[in-house]
């Protein structure tokens, strides 16, 4: 069936959404099969439009509340009579419908951006965790009902990979957070290596804040060598959008260990060649180790 112009507005906008935004989700997708990457792009368009809302400068609390609250009344009346004001609900809509994708994940997102707006600290690992499910781990289980899998354990594999994903972005991002009076390294984590906000928010970088990022970048670890325990090799061909990512953020973290974790010093970034390169080896190793077949999602042990 051929699209409309309508149709095909939308899908124009929604990649626009990801090729703007210069993500590294962008690449991990880029070499999905076309109906696919057009059903992620519409995912990924919905949590960068969430995201928006709460990150709206030009707003303030009490509308970034009306916002948010807008939207998920929006996004409900998609999923029941799919006649949203919002185009792009609608299309998610239809996204969701298609690929079978439980909802609670798109509720537990906005759940995780409305957390932005009620706190900017977390006394315990356990505080961030829960805030690291909301707003990663959910898209990683949007996804994987995308891409296809067989084994249920691949859940577990898409909630940790989320959870070092985001560990990952906090540890760089460590120094535009504080700018924004955002710390989301857990206060416990502060008391036990001796370092403070105010040393934080002043970028303050000494033998604590090393003791400190070398523990945060370890825990990281811990939770991408989890996610990869939980890949059974059957699913690893399917999940090969899922591993590029996992690739770039993993160099990431690399890079903030062999800067001695000075993310002070500047922003630590893959280059864009780098990136291209390593999307295209977790392709090329995945598509040869792993044979799949789309239409019946069965991964072929060699």
């Amino acid at each position: 069936m051929s699209r409309t112009d309508s149709d095909m507005q939308e899908f124009r906008e929604e990649q626009e959404t990801a090729n703007k935004s210069k993500s590294n989700f962008f690449y991990s997708f880029s070499l999905l099969p076309k109906e696919k990457n057009e059903a992620i792009n519409t995912v990924y368009a919905f949590c960068r439009q969430t995201d928006d809302i709460v990150d709206n400068e030009n707003a303030d609390i009490q509308k970034k509340y009306s916002g948010i609250r807008e939207w998920r009344d929006e996004f409900e009346k998609a999923l029941a009579y799919g006649n949203s004001k919002y185009p792009l609900l609608n299309n998610l809509n239809s996204v969701i419908k298609k690929y079978n994708i439980p909802a609670e994940p798109f509720f537990d997102l906005i759940k995780g951006m409305e957390m932005d707006l009620k706190k900017n600290r977390y006394n315990t690992f356990s505080d961030l965790m829960e805030y690291c499910y909301n707003v990663a781990s959910t898209v990683g289980l949007m996804s994987i009902e995308i891409f296809g899998y067989n084994n249920p354990k691949t859940r577990d594999f898409a909630i940790n990979l989320g959870i070092a994903l985001q560990l990952t972005n906090i540890l760089r991002d460590i120094k535009s957070d504080a700018g924004k009076g955002r710390i989301y390294i857990p206060l416990e984590d502060l008391r036990r290596f001796n370092y403070n906000e105010k040393s934080l928010l002043e970028n303050e970088y000494n033998d604590e804040f090393i003791k400190l990022m070398k523990y945060e970048c370890e825990r990281a670890r811990y939770f991408y060598a989890e996610a990869d325990s939980q890949l059974s090799r059957e699913d690893k061909g399917l999940m090969f959008a899922a591993k590029i990512m996992e690739n770039i953020y993993f160099r990431i973290l690399n890079k903030i260990e062999q800067s001695n974790y000075n993310v002070f010093g500047g922003k630590i970034r893959i280059s864009k060649i780098k990136k291209i390169l390593i999307t295209a080896g977790v392709f090329i190793k995945y598509r040869l180790l792993y044979s799949f077949d789309e239409n019946k999602i069965t991964a072929v042990n060699k």
